[in-house]
């Protein structure tokens, strides 16, 4: 009884594996792939597009600051203005040894709420240190923003054309290889007759193609040996029946007794043995067909 239990485990595993279709399995694929590559692509264009408009701001901001010099310089007059600045003591370290080298730089920093400040200063004469403050608009956040938005409706129109794709590919290719597999069982039952190639169809060559030709060609060679076999099994038998004839009727020319019944009785056994051998053989050569009867048995 346990043993007959341990038998039946690996069948019962067997049917509660999980099947999934070739086209599903590609789909996936694609899918899975083109989202790779759209979060890539998304990643790579935000970066590029937010550095190309802090480069833009930092243009601006030391365009001003160029325009501001002259007029902070002249003797006497002090424009005012919100983002220029004389002496700012806000400004970044980093840019201050800028300044202190006697360059004119901007620079890039971050605010707390997640907006960039732009900076850029330059010594002047007097002494002095002339600085542009400015914040990263709220117009190249907005496009900022509209970018991102442009790139995710992007990459979900990717990832489901991708999906929809791979569902076409993987169905027409599962749908040759459910062909295929169908023509070898037919093989497998008997009908030598039929090819996998001819079954599948289609005048691509790919690797399903490659498939068939090769189980056509076993089971060509598979018929071909079984034919080899089925006639070496009919001449051996043929070439017995001759000798055994011969022996048959030499035994019954032997005088009665016990040892000619033997021999008589092992030579119709040959003899039988034979005659069946040969009648096995005309059957797997489909020279003969057997013809079946209905028999009506009687009630036990």
């Amino acid at each position: 009884m346990r043993g007959n239990t341990r038998r039946r485990l690996p069948g019962r595993l067997e049917h509660t594996k999980i099947r999934t279709g070739l086209r599903w399995k590609l789909s996936a694929a694609i899918a899975l792939v083109g989202a790779l590559i759209a979060v890539a692509l998304s990643l790579v264009v935000h970066n590029a597009a937010r550095v190309s408009m802090l480069d833009n701001a930092r243009d601006l901001a030391d365009s001003r600051l160029v325009y501001a010099q002259p007029l902070y310089e002249r003797p006497g007059h002090r424009p005012t203005s919100t983002i220029i600045k004389l002496d700012d003591p806000m400004l970044p370290s980093a840019l201050q040894q800028k300044v202190r080298e006697g360059r004119r730089a901007t620079y890039v920093s971050d605010h707390r709420g997640g907006v960039p400040d732009i900076w850029a200063a330059m010594p002047i004469k007097g002494g002095h240190v002339l600085s542009v403050h400015t914040h990263f608009t709220d117009r190249s956040a907005n496009i900022l923003r509209d970018l991102d938005q442009a790139l995710v409706i992007g990459s979900i129109a990717v990832v489901l054309g991708g999906s929809a794709l791979g569902v076409l590919i993987g169905a027409q290719l599962s749908r040759r290889l459910r062909k295929a597999a169908t023509a070898a069982n037919q093989v497998a039952n008997g009908e030598p007759d039929v090819r996998v190639r001819d079954a599948i169809g289609g005048v691509v060559r790919d690797e399903t193609d490659d498939l068939a030709r090769a189980v056509d060609a076993m089971a060509d060679a598979l018929q071909q040996r079984l034919e080899a076999e089925r006639r070496v099994t009919a001449d051996i038998a043929h070439e017995l029946r001759t000798p055994v004839t011969g022996l048959l009727t030499a035994a019954e020319l032997l005088p009665p007794g016990r040892p000619t019944e033997l021999v008589l009785d092992r030579a119709k056994a040959m003899r039988t043995l034979v005659e069946d051998v040969l009648e096995v053989a005309r059957l797997d050569g489909a020279s003969e067909r057997a013809e079946l009867q209905d028999i009506m048995l009687g009630e036990f």
